[in-house]
């Protein structure tokens, strides 16, 4: 859950980033592979924001987030892992001659 919301800041921050400054790699690049037509850095989204704007600002937002929330993954796994504790307990159990159990134990 904490992963999600890392995510979305994430994307939100470089999402209105984006949409100032529309060079910021990979979003030019892989806008510039996918050779879509020139009626999209024409059209306006909503009459305010250009179609090419959106679509680069989109895909560094997708990807910067993805890779945020790999790194805070990773980071948290490895914090509960150190984190563990390994306890170890011994038990030992007497019996009498008449059958009756009597326990002992002791902390490592």
């Amino acid at each position: 859950m904490k992963g999600a919301i890392v995510f979305l800041a994430v994307f939100a921050i470089v999402f209105l980033i984006c949409l100032g400054v529309t060079t910021i790699p990979p979003g030019q690049t892989l806008y510039n592979i996918l050779n879509l037509p020139i009626e999209t850095t024409t059209y306006k989204v909503g009459g305010a924001i250009y179609g090419d704007v959106l679509i680069k600002a989109i895909f560094n937002s997708v990807i910067y987030g993805f890779i945020v929330w790999l790194a805070f993954t990773i980071l948290t796994y490895r914090s509960r892992k150190e984190k563990a504790q390994n306890i170890q307990q011994t038990v030992n159990v007497n019996i009498d001659k008449d059958g009756k159990v009597e326990d002992k134990k002791e902390s490592a």
